[in-house]
């Protein structure tokens, strides 16, 4: 059983064991950290292939995710670990480079919780990635993860207030604003994509990640969808992918198998600056298969299913 697989199994155990939103909640102040190392071409191959990336000389914008998600869940699924690792929802990601990694680098990968924030819903947690070469910061991330529950009283959590940093308590809370309407609505569609109902299978073997919920309809019933969902995540590549390239593979009318890749027009890698860092929002679930629009304009983009967002975002490119 791989590690990422070894902490689903630990998360399923403990998880009915914890109970969020409860006073004095703290974070634990440890690291995982992955010791330097170069990035495996046949598993970076296929991810490039699955999501849609092109450039050969650097890694894809979300692989140092990817390669630090194992880190990040034998983290969450720690005694330790406030939060109960089944059920938490992956709701934004923000990711910088600092320079493009690429896949000759040595990486250090260090992963780290550093913020419990209370929110309207439940309770968040901040996860944050660091990659390191030769001792340089050349990437980073960090990832909001809601688990929702109720607030004392069984009425339904309203609350954001002071963030709980790793090791300090938790502290009364202020009132929260109401959800924001989505972003960027009114994108100007470039693509559709036919998504595969074994796309969670496909990502799941590339990434690691095979949580139940993007495998089966069967297992993902188990947790209360109907069917089985992409990863939000592989959502947020396929964006990047189109953003970097255009269209990405498949360019022109159909989709390229594995891909989801649909219309498009090419506009070439080129003749666009490089992508430095995305800020990207989980709006919906996706679930499979399905059809969705990709629609951008500018620096924002989002991607939609009929009048359904599933998710926005914004980049920043270099200048």
């Amino acid at each position: 059983m791989t590690a990422l697989g070894v902490s689903l199994l630990r998360g399923a155990v403990t998880s009915p064991f914890k109970r969020a939103g409860g006073p004095g909640a703290t974070l634990p102040t440890g690291r995982a950290v992955l010791p330097a190392a170069p990035t495996a071409p046949a598993p970076l191959a296929a991810y490039r292939t699955l999501c849609g990336f092109t450039d050969p000389e650097t890694l894809p914008l979300t692989y140092p995710h990817v390669l630090g998600f194992p880190l990040a869940m034998r983290l969450m699924t720690e005694r330790s670990f406030p939060l109960p690792v089944l059920g938490l929802v992956h709701t934004w990601i923000e990711i910088t480079a600092n320079r493009p990694p690429r896949p000759e680098d040595r990486l250090e990968l260090t992963v780290y919780a550093t913020e419990l924030t209370p929110h309207r819903r439940g309770t968040e947690v901040t996860m944050v990635t660091e990659a390191r070469c030769a001792g340089e910061t050349v990437w980073e991330s960090r990832s909001g993860y809601l688990s929702r529950h109720a607030a004392a009283g069984g009425t339904a959590a309203r609350s954001r207030g002071a963030t709980v940093r790793a090791g300090t308590p938790a502290v009364a809370a202020q009132t929260a604003p109401p959800d924001a309407p989505a972003a960027g609505a009114g994108l100007p569609a470039v693509a559709e994509w036919r998504l595969p109902g074994d796309l969670g299978r496909r990502y799941g073997a590339v990434s690691g990640d095979r949580n139940p919920i993007h495998l089966h309809p069967l297992t993902a019933r188990l947790f209360g969808f109907p069917r089985h969902l992409a990863h939000g995540m592989w959502t947020v590549a396929r964006c990047l992918a189109e953003a970097e390239t255009g269209a990405g593979p498949g360019t022109g009318t159909g989709t390229r198998p594995g891909t989801g890749a649909g219309t498009g027009t090419e506009t070439g890698a080129k003749d666009r600056a490089r992508i430095r860092s995305v800020r990207a929002e989980f709006k919906a679930p996706v679930l499979l298969p399905a059809t969705v629009t990709y629609a951008a304009a500018g620096d924002a983009f989002l991607l939609r299913g009929g009048d359904r967002v599933h998710l926005t975002g914004t980049v920043v490119r270099e200048r």
